[in-house]
């Protein structure tokens, strides 16, 4: 299966079960792995036959910073649901939402969660638009 890759996105977001996490924010870093199918676009050469990497960051960036959840979890599940919506053409998607600020008291590079989610499955977690 072909893939168009984010990685690496910060967005500064206001996520997490301390308070303190919600009122000051911090930085989140997305990697994100959409699978699709490309030789339209890859034939075609057209920016309209494929999912813009560019319009992909616009989604992950306004469902990272429109709410505010306490678990990474839930954002990261988030952000897979708005990609399999908005873009019809991605046929599943990986997300690794990683905290590298998380209020834990140990040396770490990042805390992260990691769902992969597919488009037959939005039907059956209930996701409308």
């Amino acid at each position: 299966m072909d893939k168009i890759i984010v990685k690496g996105l910060e967005i500064f977001a206001y996520h997490g079960v301390n308070p303190e996490e919600k009122e000051n924010g911090q930085p989140f870093i997305i990697d994100a792995e959409c699978a699709l199918d490309l030789t339209i676009p890859c034939a075609s050469d057209r920016v309209e036959d494929t999912v813009s990497y560019a319009k992909i960051v616009k989604t992950l960036t306004r469902v990272m910073t429109e709410n505010k959840y306490d678990l990474i979890e839930r954002a990261a599940q988030v952000c897979a649901d708005a990609v399999l919506w908005e873009y019809p053409a991605v046929m599943s998607v990986r997300i690794t939402l990683k905290k590298p600020q998380a209020p834990i008291q140990a040396k770490f590079e990042y805390m992260a969660v990691e769902i992969e989610r597919h488009a037959h499955q939005k039907f059956k977690r209930g996701i409308q638009k």
